[in-house]
């Protein structure tokens, strides 16, 4: 399966692993709008887990804004949305995340993908979209769809505070 990383496709996808690796990164707020594909593997464990601030926002783009000021207090934060609010929010990813250089890390759902497939072999157009635009963008990104894939974010993390650069990963598949 070309472009699919990781164990075989068919692999599960564990939400406690990706919230450890969250963890381990120094993450400590997240920033949300409920998002199907993350809510119940992810979204859900998030909000009760005592280490994780959960903040919830009415728009995506809002995320952005806050995920930057929290990063000029030394504070790190993860941004979990899926792709349509990914690609509503890509005026503010520009100016702030690409153009002012700062460490907006996003976990993007890929709302109704089939993790069968590459994200860019999608047959709906706005899966097949999101890493094209994340490279015109100039924005590193990982495609997290099986258990093995989740050592991606911690290092990835980590190098988006270091350099002061937006991060993308987009989550395959449902975690459980």
């Amino acid at each position: 399966m070309p472009g699919v990383s990781g164990a075989a496709a068919s692999g599960a996808l564990n939400g406690g692993g990706i919230i450890a690796a969250i963890k381990s990164s120094g993450i400590e707020y997240v920033l949300s709008v409920p998002d199907i594909v993350t809510s119940s593997g992810l979204l859900r464990p998030i909000a009760q887990d005592p280490e994780l601030r959960l903040i919830r926002v009415c728009k995506e783009d809002e995320c952005i804004g806050i995920a930057s000021g929290l990063s000029y207090c030394d504070k790190r934060a993860l941004i979990l949305i899926q792709h349509t609010g990914f690609l509503d929010s890509l005026n503010a990813i520009r100016g702030i995340a690409v153009e002012y250089k700062q460490p907006i890390c996003m976990m993007v759902g890929l709302l109704q993908h089939d993790p069968e497939l590459a994200p860019r072999a999608s047959p709906r157009y706005g899966v097949r979209i999101v890493e094209p635009i994340l490279d015109d963008m100039g924005i590193p990104h990982h495609l997290i769809g099986v258990d093995a894939d989740v050592a991606k974010i911690q290092p990835a993390i980590d190098k988006a505070y270091a350099e002061s650069a937006p991060v993308a990963f987009l989550v395959g598949r449902s975690p459980t």
